[in-house]
């Protein structure tokens, strides 16, 4: 069976492609954006949020006084984004498979990296949690790796489709 890539297939698939991948890449960028918004990506900050139960101040009707997460909170998270991020690594990592520009070692690698990383940045946001502050190095060297590896696909698959020509 003859092997399809991306720079082959037609005009109007191509720019669909592109448009979706774009639109992840938007969504990302903006969690990204609030990340930073809620811990400026310090490693003190964000093993706080994770650290210390929600302190509610009666006297003023029940605000939320810290940044923290509590347990529920932290479980809405991780399975938001393993779910999420499983389906968005699950579908770009598929288009790229079909990239000719990276093969190999390489292109497996970039498609599985970032799965095995939403399971250990958010996994380890429990280690964080229950052992220890040192640990949010694990989820920050995951989550570097899990991102780095989102945006050279996209990126990748941005060139093939709209720089690469079939003929």
């Amino acid at each position: 069976m003859k092997k399809v890539y991306l720079f082959q297939l037609n005009k109007d698939f191509k720019m669909f492609l592109s448009a979706f991948l774009l639109v992840i890449m938007t969504g990302v960028i903006f969690g990204l954006l609030f990340l930073y918004e809620t811990t400026e990506f310090n490693k003190n900050y964000t093993s706080e949020r994770l650290i210390v139960e929600q302190d509610l101040i009666e006297e003023d009707f029940g605000i939320n006084e810290s940044k923290s997460k509590s347990t529920g909170e932290l479980l809405m998270t991780t399975h938001n984004h393993i779910i999420g991020f499983g389906f968005i690594f699950f579908l770009v990592g598929g288009i790229f498979y079909f990239n000719s520009i990276v093969t190999g070692a390489w292109k497996m690698f970039l498609i599985i990296e970032p799965l095995l990383s939403t399971i250990i940045s958010f996994g380890s946001m429990w280690v964080v949690r229950f052992y220890g502050s040192d640990w949010i190095y694990l989820t920050i060297f995951s989550a570097i790796l899990m991102y780095s590896s989102l945006f050279i696909m996209i990126i990748i698959l941005l060139i093939e489709l709209n720089l690469k020509s079939s003929s």
